[in-house]
């Protein structure tokens, strides 16, 4: 039940995402946030397709969250800081902090 609603809640942001990052000619674009370090992965900065780049992050995103697969093309621009709003419970501070430590201990 739990991965259902995960999904429901990602598919409602992959189609709401497009939308929010339309710019209109009245507001200048928001600044990019500032990038990690060379090589590192973080849950607030690296968009999900740079992740699943990456074979190990990508890995240890699958290892603790197999789910997500399915929704990668939806939400590859997105950072897991992101998505973990609309992941129902499945994505929680808790696994976004057990996720960066993993991160931080790749290569």
């Amino acid at each position: 039940m739990k991965t259902l609603a995960f999904a429901a809640a990602l598919a409602v942001a992959a189609i709401a995402a497009p939308a929010f990052a339309q710019d209109h000619k009245d507001h200048a674009p928001a600044a990019a946030p500032a990038a990690p370090a060379a090589g590192k992965v973080s849950v607030d900065t690296t968009p999900i397709g740079d992740i699943i780049k990456n074979p190990d992050a990508k890995a240890t995103l699958e290892k603790a969250l197999p789910e997500i697969t399915q929704f990668y093309d939806q939400i590859a621009t997105m950072t897991l800081a992101q998505v973990a709003p609309m992941s129902q419970g499945a994505l929680d501070d808790a696994k976004l902090k057990a996720l960066q430590a993993e991160f931080d201990k790749l290569k």
